[in-house]
């Protein structure tokens, strides 16, 4: 089969790769219908993840078709559809029994860290893929949920939910702010509402972005390179700050803003990942009683949200801004790393 493969910092290649096998009991193999990119991808690649080594197949997003079931799997069967978490989890050890799915202590990959797929073992942007932990760490599709929708439930709109919005402990009436509208930002965009937030504001540099965001339901965006960007943002609160602030870029400035628009009470939750320390004023805010988090996606809402897209109830195939076929990967890499080019925000691969 072939797969895209990670040959070290800034090199990758569509190529021959050996056909996964059943190598546990609790494994299936699935066709892989469609996949997509993500940040993640990219950072491997530039060699930002050195646990990964040259070699292994990226991706850890996916829909497919099962060819194969391991002889302790009972719950999937050779030909049903299924969605790839990105998290490989066990189900039994005590961070699952936890919902601390992310932490998995399971014996994939590294021990506590359930990103396994595209990190420690091959991953799902090839032909074919095995999938450990099958019946914990996949999903069955109902019927008439497409490629499109599907592919956006193994990583983005988890991580936008949990860490952004049930993080952050939305309530109905709240007046919300997400910084960033990346694929990520837009998917706390996406489903802030289903929390009841009443005002969903969009932060970013990008006015096309803010155009996008008001299409997953922001009510309102502001770019954040005007001068005036935090007295337009706070006009919406009558100068009291939002109730949530919601960081999704990765960067110490944008964490930093979000410290300084929440209000008294209110709640800042960091969905970006960063990759340097961030000095964050405290003697400012310490008398301010601010909740701040911060996480790993646990995909614990993935049922629930795969769900909700079956029954019509969230909308997000328009998140899939190009399209590309397999032996395409190499140019779907160069779309989505150049997304300001591009406006590129999620792509299928299929």
């Amino acid at each position: 089969m072939k797969g895209l493969v990670y040959g070290g910092p800034g090199v990758r290649e569509w190529k021959d790769v050996p056909d996964p096998v059943i190598e546990k009991p609790t494994d299936v193999i699935v066709k892989m219908e469609a996949t997509t990119i993500c940040g993640s991808d990219l950072h491997v690649l530039k060699g930002d993840v050195p646990e990964t080594p040259a070699g292994t197949v990226l991706g850890h997003e996916g829909v497919g078709v099962v060819t194969e079931v391991g002889d302790g799997v009972s719950g999937i069967a050779v030909g049903d559809r299924l969605l790839l978490s990105c998290m490989t989890t066990c189900g039994h050890c005590a961070n699952c029994r936890k919902g601390l799915l992310s932490h998995c202590l399971g014996d994939e990959g590294a021990v506590g860290d359930a990103w396994a797929f595209g990190h420690y073992i091959n991953g799902t942007q090839a032909e074919y893929v095995r999938v450990p932990y099958a019946e914990t760490s996949s999903y069955k599709i109902p019927a008439g949920v497409s490629d499109r929708a599907a592919i956006l439930l193994s990583d983005i709109l988890p991580t936008g939910f949990e860490i952004g919005v049930q993080n952050g402990q939305v309530k109905p009436g709240d007046t919300v702010a997400i910084i960033g509208a990346g694929p990520v930002g837009l998917a706390a965009v996406a489903t802030a509402g289903l929390q009841g937030a009443a005002k969903i504001i969009s932060v970013d540099l990008d006015d096309n972005r803010l155009a996008r965001a008001k299409e997953f339901g922001a009510t309102a965006g502001v770019n954040s390179g005007a001068a005036d960007w935090k007295e337009q943002l706070l006009a919406f609160t009558d100068g009291e700050g939002v109730d949530v602030a919601m960081e999704a870029v990765g960067i110490p400035p944008t964490l930093q803003m979000a410290t300084e628009i929440v209000r008294p009470g209110g709640h800042v939750a960091n969905i970006g990942v960063h990759g340097k320390p961030v000095e964050i004023a405290m003697e400012k805010l310490w008398t301010k009683n601010i909740g701040i988090t911060m996480g790993l996606v646990n995909t614990t809402s993935l049922e629930m949200l795969l769900n909700l897209v079956a029954a019509g109830k969230l909308d997000v195939e328009n998140f899939v801004t190009h399209e590309f076929s397999f032996d395409e990967f190499e140019k779907a890499y160069d779309v989505f790393a150049n997304a300001a080019e591009t406006k590129a925000l999620k792509v299928l691969i299929h």
